[in-house]
Formats: C-alpha cells, structure tokens, sequence
C-alpha cells in the first residue's frame, strides 16, 4: 500500500475512534461539569505525562473565556479554596501523583473535585465528587473499553482535548460570549 493510502486509513481508523468515544460520553456528567467550572473561583488541573499535556490545553483555553484556570504545578499557581474545583485528569485512576493531589485537595480544603478518567472503579472513586468518563482503552483492559488501533493511551489524551474544546464552544454559546472580545484574554507577548 502506499503513503498516501496509509495515511487516509490511519486517518479514518483515528476520527472513527473519536467519533465513537465522544459519543459514548455520559452527556449530564458533562452538564455537571461544565455547571462545577462556571460556578467555582478557580479552577485546578492536575494530570501527568500526555494528559497533563492535554489538561494544559484545556486550561489555558478556559483562561481565554476569562475562568481563572490553572494547573498543579505552574510556577505561578495560587492556593486552592474550599470555593474551587479540581480536575484530575488519569485514565486509569490509579496514576500517583494526581491520586496525590485529589487526596491533598479533599483533606486541606474539600473543593470540589473531578475525576477525567476510564477507570470507574479506581481509587479515584472515593475521593472526587463525581466522574466523567471517557471509556477507552486503559493499562486494565476493562470489558467496556472501546479499543484503539493507537499506541498506549493516545485516544485518552486526544479525547481529553477535544472534550475541553467543545465545552469551551458551548459556555462561549451558552454565555453569549463575543468571540472577537476574547482576545482580550489571550497572550499578546508573542
């Protein structure tokens, strides 16, 4: 087969993976979180590896609605309130460090707390105040995981991106928001 052939089947192979794992996405986990964002103070990511990479993503998107965002971590990160939500970003639930976190958030200030994962029966579970789940392919093999031609965990991280941006597109459209004033949010140092 040649290049091109390659790329065109890759290419349907991935959108054909998002497209059903977007639409498999419990849409009132995705009311609820999208109601935690709009009403807290601020809002926390926390994730690591390509995950991280993708929460990054989202939270600087979010800082372009004019939300207060940001992620564990940034060498300008402020103090998490009581009033905030964290979203912990791990497919499998089990990941160290963000488990960490949640449990640091829960025992210090009891924010709100968002599991982004596909595991719905980790760690996780006991400590965030609800799930979303996207039910991919995870390092457990769970009998409901849509598979992936793709390496490791890669449909995770791309559906975790584009979850972000179309919630972005609809609190811009359930908000009215301007979309020529929000660049009044976005970096102007470049």
């Amino acid at each position: 087969m040649a290049f091109k052939e390659n790329y065109d089947k890759a290419c349907e192979d991935v959108f054909d993976e998002l497209r059903r794992t977007m639409a498999s996405i419990d849409p009132k986990s995705l009311e609820q979180l999208t109601e935690e964002i709009l009403k807290a103070d601020q809002v926390f990511f926390v994730g690591v590896g390509r995950v991280m990479l993708a929460l990054q993503c989202v939270c600087k998107r979010l800082a372009h609605l004019g939300i207060k965002a940001h992620y564990v971590g940034e060498i300008t990160e402020p103090a998490i309130t009581k009033n905030d939500l964290l979203i912990v970003g791990s497919g499998s639930g089990g990941s160290l460090f963000p488990l960490g976190i949640a449990k640091k958030a829960r025992a210090a200030v009891d924010c709100r707390i968002v599991h982004i994962g596909s595991n719905p029966n980790s760690e996780m579970k006991d400590i965030c105040d609800f799930m979303v789940r996207i039910p991919v392919r995870t390092k457990f093999y769970l009998e409901d995981e849509i598979d992936s031609c793709q390496p490791m965990t890669s449909l995770f991280e791309q559906s975790v991106l584009l979850l972000g941006d179309i919630l972005a597109k609809m609190i811009i459209e359930e908000k009215q928001l301007d979309m020529k004033s929000l660049w009044q949010y976005h970096a102007n140092l470049e």
